[in-house]
């Protein structure tokens, strides 16, 4: 019989084509057991944000209140004996006369683009459980694709959590393949020897009620899954439950049980053993991918998944727009020469 991965993969291969970007359809048993979740009310809405930041004054003395809570201090000599230039949005240093806006040393400060049109940004990016492209930001901020795009993957690069903590309690891992269908092939034998020639492999791991991990992968072997979940699960981890993929084999040990369901035989829950968190996040990347970006590409796939885990665990976050902003502040430089780069 058909193999649960490989469903998957052919209902992908028959929406997408050749696109990079595959898409795994929620499973019905996913609808079936997910429990409805209470949306967080956030700090405001999206009319709210238009009429709370509709001046770039006003987008400037937000910025100043987060950067600089206890009042304006030079970024040179660390001062607080500033003066404004309020016709300029800038201030003056009294100690070593150094002038300076909000936006010197943040990642706003080389962009020509106003804040809010990077605040609308932001927002769309954030509340946007399937994200929003950059043709979709192109239109809706009147700028060219190349600054919308540049600009989307400044957002996603904040977005990324480095030295993020180790997951605990009851963990689901899964694997995903992402990737259109390849054509050329002389029959469906071959075809099926090569179905994942040009797919990209994600592993993922996500605590039960807690936050997801995603990392794209050479292969499957047991080697690399064990590493990967060794990096994201605390040795002190409940248990880790999968599907029956053979290289989950062994994961578990004197402080972790292993429990999976076999998928190929239809099972979907035992008890409490199912892996339908983890594969509620690959529905939403797949529903990002189908709905907004349609295509990307193999370069860029880590980025958009560190912005697919940065929603799932802010997804309670009710200061998500204030959060990704200060990211932002702190963010190192993306230049577009490195973005374009070709793959080394």
């Amino acid at each position: 019989g058909t193999s649960y991965h490989t469903f998957r993969e052919e209902l992908g291969n028959g929406l997408l084509g050749r696109q990079f970007g595959g898409f795994l359809p929620r499973a019905r048993h996913l609808m079936a057991t997910s429990p409805q979740r209470k949306e967080p009310r956030q700090e405001f809405n999206l009319p709210e944000l238009i009429e709370r930041f509709g001046s770039e004054d006003r987008c400037h003395e937000y910025l100043e209140q987060l950067r600089w809570p206890d009042g304006v201090r030079c970024p040179r000599c660390d001062s607080d004996k500033i003066s404004r230039i309020a016709k300029r949005r800038q201030f003056d240093c009294d100690g070593c006369r150094y002038q300076f806006s909000v936006r010197v040393g943040t990642i706003f400060h080389d962009s020509k683009l106003p804040l809010w049109k990077w605040f609308l940004a932001i927002y769309m990016m954030g509340e946007s459980k399937k994200s929003v492209s950059a043709n979709q930001l192109k239109r809706m901020l009147g700028v060219s694709y190349k600054t919308a795009w540049y600009l989307c993957h400044r957002i996603r690069a904040a977005m990324k959590d480095e030295g993020a903590e180790l997951l605990t309690g009851i963990v689901e891992a899964d694997e995903t393949y992402v990737g259109g269908k390849a054509g050329g092939f002389r029959n469906r034998q071959e075809a099926a020897i090569h179905r994942r020639d040009n797919k990209a492999i994600v592993l993922g791991a996500v605590q039960r009620g807690g936050k997801v991990r995603l990392r794209v992968a050479p292969d499957v072997r047991s080697e690399t899954i064990k590493r990967f979940l060794s990096d994201v699960v605390s040795d002190d981890a409940e248990a880790i439950f999968t599907d029956s993929h053979r290289s989950y084999r062994g994961i578990g040990d004197a402080n972790t049980r292993h429990e999976y369901v076999d998928h190929s035989a239809d099972e979907w829950v035992n008890g409490q053993v199912h892996t339908n968190t983890v594969e509620s996040v690959w529905s939403l990347f797949d529903r990002s991918v189908i709905g907004a970006y349609h295509k990307l590409s193999r370069k860029h796939l880590p980025a958009y998944l560190d912005e697919a885990a940065f929603r799932w665990n802010n997804r309670d976050n009710a200061f998500l727009f204030r959060d990704t902003i200060l990211r932002l502040v702190d963010a190192d430089t993306l230049t577009y020469e490195g973005l374009v780069r070709p793959s080394s």
